[in-house]
């Protein structure tokens, strides 16, 4: 189908660059179809030029998707455009109405390092979380976003002395599984972050019945994984990026000389190893999404 996006969004040429069908609002209302309504919370530091690395496997639904940008009251939004923010995000209240989300994606945000009652928007976040899991069909929350959503589950993330930083291979544990039952048994994924979670806690919280496990990774431990109720979807690395993006990352990285190049990722070279488990990844938790809702009209 076609993603919903005003004529005025500033990444319609990339949109059509990638060959993803788009429509304006209005004639999406004239033909009467029933969009799936997904909300993402983008706390990306320079969340503008951050936003089509999820429009675009979003955008390869066949489903018609209609995105619906939100931005947090509490959050100072230092390195963003501040009237492209005002232009076309909108607050929590404003997204669930006049009908809740279909879906939410939480997308990461540069404070690994601290406690997460110390961020600074933590307590506005918490009770839309709370919220969205009741509302909306699923929730994703991808690299921080996903360690957030795991501490509320009871598995508190561990900080590294150095990134973890590249392009990095797991493999599915659940054959059959509905959100990845459709991935290799193996496949790659970029990870970019300075924390962890001890595999020995997260074991546990499985057999407490707190979590199910989902993908793992030799050194990038226990990756992806779900709610047993699959209302909360988790991924701690960053299967939407695209090259551009890593690349971006790591020039940032080298100009402070803190963090060593990308491995497993050739930046004279660089394709995208990755991209069938991202675009499965999305295809499927919007057809779960899809699902959910069908089933509730």
């Amino acid at each position: 189908m076609a993603l919903i996006l005003p004529r005025s969004y500033h990444k319609i040429p990339s949109v059509e660059k990638n060959h993803i069908s788009w429509i304006e609002p209005e004639l999406a209302e004239r033909q009467d179809i029933r969009p799936l309504r997904i909300g993402i919370l983008n706390i990306m530091p320079l969340g503008k030029q951050y936003e089509f690395n999820l429009l675009h496997p979003l955008g390869l639904s066949p489903l018609q998707i209609e995105p619906i940008w939100i931005r947090l009251k509490s959050h100072s939004y230092k390195t963003w455009d501040l009237s492209h923010l005002n232009n076309l995000y909108v607050d929590w209240e404003t997204a669930m109405h006049p009908s809740p989300l279909d879906g939410l994606i939480i997308t990461g945000a540069p404070v690994e390092h601290m406690n997460f009652e110390d961020v600074k928007y933590w307590n506005e976040l918490v009770n839309l979380i709370d919220e969205a899991r009741y509302k909306c069909a699923s929730t994703l929350g991808l690299c921080w976003a996903g360690f957030a959503l795991a501490y509320l589950a009871g598995v508190n993330k561990n900080n590294f002395r150095n990134k973890l930083f590249g392009v990095y291979s797991m493999r599915s544990l659940v054959p059959g599984h509905p959100l990845m039952g459709t991935q290799d048994d193996e496949f790659l994924c970029p990870q970019s972050r300075y924390a962890g979670l001890s595999d020995l806690e997260m074991e546990e919280a499985q057999r407490q019945g707190r979590l199910r496990l989902l993908a793992y990774g030799e050194k990038v431990g226990y990756t992806i994984f779900e709610t047993p109720d699959q209302r909360q979807l988790m991924h701690l690395g960053h299967p939407e990026y695209n090259v551009s993006r890593l690349k971006s990352e790591m020039e940032r990285d080298k100009a402070r000389g803190d963090v060593p190049p990308p491995e497993n990722f050739n930046c004279d070279n660089a394709i995208t190893s990755w991209r069938s488990h991202r675009n499965l990844l999305f295809q499927q938790w919007l057809w779960f999404c899809y699902q959910r809702v069908s089933l509730s009209l």
